[in-house]
């Protein structure tokens, strides 16, 4: 989220007294400026302007890093007020409490090393804010409603999809602001109230609290969860992978994305898994056009998949997105599926492939009923945008700020925590 830098203009300076070449008489040269001045006056002009501009871009420079350290110090400082307004979520539950591993798991048999801890309590959400209709008993009317569940695509209209632009721009916000908190020694409970508080700060209700009683604000799913983790009070670890998928409700519309990161230190294979995540959802993006089937897109994927030893989690798809949370069309990340439409302008739907590591796709369900996780307990990486077919391809609707939004590019840095 870096700002542009000055954009000040620096003027030559004038020649020195006495001589017109610029140099000053009265003045020792150093050693430095002896061997680039020349008798061409012409050149010496040349040399001064490229030494300005040299200095310009510094000046650009250090402005530049000067407003992104400001901007980390006031984001530290609202991350600490955000935790401390919040803190009786947490404030008088003793450690071991909650480091505790829920009950309901105490005789599950667990395919990898991950264990939840204890899950705080369901916050709030103020009255003012907008809410989608299962915010309070859990059952998304809308969507369950055969009127909408046709398998007819919504085409948006240019209102519809300016309203989309918007939320899709806070959902990308609020990801960013998770993200950045993101950290060793961090809890997946402190990163769903650090992205509950800035979905409301941003007057918008968070897609996934309450709905089908998901208990939380954000999915944060870790290692070995393929998706739809449940924020605990464990802490991230050093090389760990987390996922944080983050949606989000305003003006009567939702969008949905996701990222994973990676924590610290990790091994070559956590990298090649969760690039390969990405270039999946990459070349995903590439077959958004008019024209395309939507059953197209699952072969591209695990094309790119295989070849680097992974597989596509099947239980799980891309979805259509707006007035609904999930609508048509379904879009899934495996080949040879059948689902049926051909992209449109003005449809927008998420892709979203989840990404096991080695060849088994299958996953399980732990006991909260939400979480899911690889049977084999390796890991699982994943990213998500909105997409919008446009009349010459795709606007990715989600796109990171500075970022193309109609090509995905690879930047390990933006994901490294």
């Amino acid at each position: 989220m870096g700002e542009p830098g000055s954009s000040e203009t620096v003027q030559e300076a004038p020649p020195g007294p006495g001589n017109e070449n610029g140099e000053d008489k009265n003045s020792d040269a150093s050693p430095e400026t002896d061997e680039v001045l020349t008798h061409d006056p012409g050149a010496n002009r040349e040399v001064e302007r490229t030494e300005e501009k040299t200095k310009t871009k510094k000046k650009k420079k250090k402005k530049s890093m000067n407003k992104n350290k400001k901007e980390r110090l006031r984001l530290e400082r609202w991350y600490k007020e955000v935790l401390e307004k919040t803190k009786e979520q947490v404030e008088g539950i003793p450690e071991e409490k909650l480091s505790e591993m829920p009950p309901e798991f105490e005789v599950y048999g667990f395919s990898g090393d991950l264990r939840p801890c204890y899950v705080t309590k369901q916050v709030t959400v103020p009255s003012e804010i907008e809410k989608p209709d299962y915010a309070d008993d859990g059952i998304p009317v809308s969507e369950n409603d055969p009127a909408n569940r046709t398998g007819q695509i919504h085409v948006h209209t240019p209102e519809e999809i300016e309203i989309m632009r918007d939320v899709c721009r806070i959902g990308r916000e609020v990801l960013d602001i998770g993200g950045k908190f993101l950290k060793a020694g961090a809890t997946g409970d402190e990163i769903d109230r650090i992205i509950h508080a800035a979905t409301i700060e941003r007057g918008a209700y968070p897609s996934p609290l309450n709905y089908n009683n998901f208990p939380k604000s954000v999915c944060v799913s870790v290692n070995e969860v393929i998706c739809h983790g449940i924020p605990d009070c464990r802490k991230i670890q050093e090389g760990d992978i987390v996922n944080l998928d983050v949606s989000v409700y305003k003006n009567g519309f939702h969008a949905d994305l996701n990222e994973t990161y990676i924590v610290g230190d990790v091994d070559e294979d956590a990298i090649r898994l969760v690039k390969t995540a990405y270039e999946c959802l990459q070349q995903a993006c590439e077959m958004i056009r008019p024209g395309t089937m939507y059953r197209d897109v699952g072969a591209v994927i695990s094309r790119k998949a295989a070849q680097n030893g992974c597989a596509v989690v099947k239980t799980y798809c891309g979805h259509g997105v707006g007035r609904l949370f999930h609508t048509s069309p379904s879009v899934p990340h495996y080949s040879k599926n059948k689902a049926i439409g051909i992209m449109r302008p003005g449809h927008i739907f998420t892709i979203e492939p989840m990404i096991n590591d080695g060849s088994s796709w299958s996953d399980a369900l732990w006991p909260d009923n939400w979480t899911a996780v690889t049977t084999n307990g390796k890991r699982s990486a994943q990213f998500e945008h909105t997409f919008l077919v446009t009349e010459t391809g795709v606007d990715i609707l989600t796109a990171r700020k500075g970022a193309p939004t109609s090509k995905l590019i690879w930047d390990e840095n933006a994901i490294k925590r």
